[in-house]
Formats: structure tokens, sequence, C-alpha cells
């Protein structure tokens, strides 16, 4: 909602999660998600629901700023979903974090790219501007338009408590509760919706992009009382890292390999006179 086309390059890491569609006979766009690892997207466990994983597997597309594309899928090969997510509850109920193997590594060039994750102990301050992408809907009801290009909208952080007072205060009384591993964003005309579940909320901090939020539930979309609710990133970046999804670490910075060469074979010669000289 509020949205507009994002330009090229300036979102790489976004990626497409896409479930088969056996009525379209096509690979429907589903979910968004984020390349946080040449093999491996984030995004939200509600976009992994059993029946669509085990009917015909998913797939996701990356690098394309525009949906169905050059549509060139990737396998998604393992599914891997917190395990405090509830299926019943689904996204409400929090945990809403799932990280997707792909069946191989991709490569990195001026259109795919990874998203950093944040430091545990970054704090997002309440009014801060962030981005929100997807390829969802533009407005509640409202389809992403042809020819689907990636959409961007800035929104401002906001602090949980308020968030929680909007909710329950509400005439509508959703009755949802905001939990801590949740992160609100959105304004009344500035907010995600269906379709962008799954997608990354970033915001800048120390020069450089961080991955926050993940699209998770909403009351409507660009409601004033309703901020969008995301899955709080910060919350599960221990859970992430443990399953070897962490972003690679830089190459140390070596010796030229003449020098290593070098060392090898000497090594090598000492070794073998002692041999030789025992015997």
């Amino acid at each position: 909602v509020g949205v507009h086309n994002a330009p090229a390059g300036r979102w790489s890491w976004q990626v497409s999660v896409r479930r088969y569609n056996k009525e379209l006979e096509l690979w429907q766009h589903l979910c968004g998600g984020s390349l946080i690892h040449h093999q491996w997207v984030l995004t939200a466990a509600h976009c992994t629901q059993r029946e669509d994983w085990e009917a015909y597997g998913l797939r996701v597309q990356v690098g394309q700023l525009r949906l169905y594309d050059h549509d060139t899928l990737t396998n998604v090969t393992k599914i891997v979903r917190h395990p405090k997510f509830n299926q019943s509850l689904s996204a409400e109920g929090g945990a809403d974090v799932a990280l997707l193997t792909l069946e191989a590594p991709v490569t990195l060039s001026e259109r795919i790219g990874l998203v950093p994750l944040p430091p545990a102990s970054l704090r997002v301050p309440e009014r801060k501007m962030c981005w929100v992408t997807g390829g969802g809907y533009s407005n509640l009801g409202a389809p992403l338009p042809q020819p689907y290009q990636l959409q961007e909208v800035m929104v401002p952080i906001v602090g949980n408590e308020v968030c929680k007072q909007r909710y329950q205060n509400s005439s509508t009384n959703t009755g949802q509760i905001i939990k801590d591993d949740m992160l609100c964003a959105g304004s009344e005309g500035q907010d995600s919706c269906q379709g962008d579940s799954g997608g990354p909320l970033v915001c800048s901090w120390e020069g450089t992009w961080v991955q926050v939020g993940i699209v998770s539930w909403g009351y409507s979309c660009g409601h004033r009382d309703f901020p969008g609710v995301y899955a709080r990133v910060i919350s599960y970046i221990s859970w992430i890292r443990n399953r070897g999804a962490s972003p690679p670490l830089p190459l140390p910075s070596s010796s030229p390999p003449s020098f290593h060469c070098f060392l090898f074979s000497f090594l090598l010669f000492y070794v073998f006179s002692l041999l030789f000289h025992n015997v």
C-alpha cells in the first residue's frame, strides 16, 4: 500500500517464493523472501505450509525485478521452520521464521546479492524510517498488475507497546497479541499487504542495509489503527546462524600462492632429509 516501482539493483536480495498452481499450470508467486547466503533464503514460516511442500515442492526466483520475467526458478530442497512456530496459530502465534535450502548455490552479481543480518545487539528506534519490498497486492483486494514489477514503500517503525495498544483499543478489537519477537511498522497508506509475506523489512545501519523484519501478518493493509506486523529478525539471529545459514565469512588475507608452494616444498624436503638421515 502506498508503493511504487523499485529501481533495478536496489534490493538485489529479494526473492519470489513459488508454489505450483495446477489449474494455471504455472509456478505462481506465493510469498517473498530474502537471500541471506548463497544457498539459503529467509522467509516466513506460514509461507511453507505442508500441503504445498508435499504436493509439488517450492521453487524460488532470484535476481529478477519483475515476476515471471525470464523465469528461471531454483528448486527448494529443504524447509527448516522454527520449532516454536505453531501451524494452527500460524503467523499470529509468533516464531514466523523459516529457512529454505536451495538445490544449488546462486551466483552473485549486480542483480543478485545477499542482505546483511543485524547484530543481536541492534535496537531499531521507534519512528525510524525503513523499507519493505515485495510483489504482493498494491492495495487490499488489488493484485499487483502487469508487468508485476517489484514494489517498495518506506514505513515508520512503531514501538511494540504502541502497536499493542492500537490493536487492542481499536473498535474492531482483533484480540491479536503483539509479542516480543514481533516488530511493527507502517502507517495509514504505507504498509505491506497480501503476497508480501516472507519478504524483508530493511533499515539503514552504519552505512549499509540490514534486514530487521520478515513480513508476517496484519489486519487489513495500510489501515490507520493496524501497522504491519513482522517477525523480529534480531530475536532469531542465533537460530539462523546455528542452522548454518549465516553469510559466509570473508576470506582471510593470505600470502601469495608462490610463497605457500615454497614453504610446502621446504617442509617436505626437511622431513625427507630427516628420514634419510635416520636410515
